[in-house]
């Protein structure tokens, strides 16, 4: 048997941006959620883009922090409550991100699903060592046959002496939380906030591959290319306008392979087992969570595989996305297609309809 495990941190997308001289671009990189971030920032004196960047990596790490799915977090305290059936205090920041998901999750028909935590523990993703073995067929029927939902989470306001506080709790004790799905998008749109707060209009933040931009790089777009999922560099560029986000999800980031097949960290909730028939999926988002969106949307479009990502992308409301298969044949809606310029012209491509 052989097996075979890769981790990429920094695959999923590209900045193509260039200094020339004095141009006032400043760059800075860091190490957070498991990945690189590189946040840039046009127009402002060093000084002032030093102490907004640092603001943003400030803020990234709060909510690794917070959102840790296997390590000491407030999700971590939130699992172990659910999976004893008892109710747990909830910061209301915690309230808006458990009901956004779930709110993600019906959009996707339930194929988006942070509940399933325990099915990406037992498929060994949830570890920092990682340590690839496909689990026992029964104990992934087993865990499947629960069927951990959002809606399995109940919040309520719970006021006792005369002081008011959420509370959540799970109807279902198999319900895990896995943000991993989310909290890179997320941040995202806290970065924006934070960039804004701080008058910061010019600059582009990046989380392993989701990508959003805010304003310009000088009188152009900030342009950005989409990683190949086979091959070193991008398979294609594309400028982002301000307040549009890209969320690449692919089968090289986190996988392993047992006899030549390949398991991806992206696990099928229907199934309990790794999508199949995908190499990655790209998303186009641009609204006021157009990074969450760009990081959540992607998971089911890439799950729902070649014959059903389309209809996923009508019902999650994406007119720009991309699919490869396989076999390496991108498929692209037509507003995809139009956005793009591919830089590896022997791809195949079809405009799915």
């Amino acid at each position: 048997m052989m097996i075979v495990f890769r981790a990429v941190l920094f695959a999923a997308g590209f900045l193509l941006l260039s200094s020339c001289g004095k141009e006032p671009l400043y760059q800075e990189q860091g190490f957070v959620f498991g990945t690189l971030v590189e946040v840039s920032i046009y127009g402002e004196t060093e000084d002032n883009a030093k102490q907004a960047v640092s603001k943003v990596m400030q803020e990234f790490q709060r909510l690794h922090n917070f959102l840790h799915a296997w390590k000491p977090s407030k999700l971590s305290e939130i699992n172990a409550a659910f999976a004893k059936g008892t109710a747990i205090d909830i910061p209301p920041e915690m309230q808006t991100i458990i009901r956004n998901s779930a709110e993600i999750s019906l959009q996707s028909d339930g194929i988006f699903n942070p509940a399933i935590g325990g099915l990406i523990k037992l498929w060994g993703f949830q570890a920092d060592d990682f340590k690839p073995s496909k689990p026992e067929e029964k104990k992934i029927t087993a865990l499947t046959a629960l069927h951990p939902q959002m809606n399995d989470i109940v919040i309520n306001l719970v006021a006792e002496k005369k002081v008011a506080h959420l509370e959540a709790r799970s109807h279902n004790r198999a319900v895990q939380l896995d943000l991993g799905g989310y909290a890179k998008g997320y941040a995202l749109d806290r970065a924006a906030v934070l960039l804004k707060q701080m008058k910061v209009n010019n600059a582009l933040i990046n989380i392993g591959g989701n990508i959003m931009a805010m304003g310009g790089h000088g009188a152009r777009p900030w342009r950005v290319g989409i990683q190949h999922p086979r091959k070193p560099g991008p398979l294609a560029t594309l400028d982002l306008q301000d307040g549009e986000a890209i969320g690449t999800s692919g089968d090289y980031q986190r996988y392993f392979e047992i006899d030549g097949k390949r398991y991806c960290h992206l696990i099928d909730p229907r199934s309990g087992q790794p999508a199949q028939g995908v190499q990655a999926v790209t998303v186009l988002t641009h609204n006021a969570q157009a990074g969450t969106l760009s990081d959540a949307i992607s998971k089911p479009l890439f799950i729902a595989g070649p014959r059903g990502w389309l209809l996923a992308a009508k019902k999650m409301h994406v007119e720009e996305a991309l699919l490869i298969d396989d076999s390496g044949t991108v498929h692209l809606t037509d507003a995809m297609q139009k956005r793009l310029e591919f830089t590896d012209q022997t791809l195949v491509r079809v405009v799915d309809k």
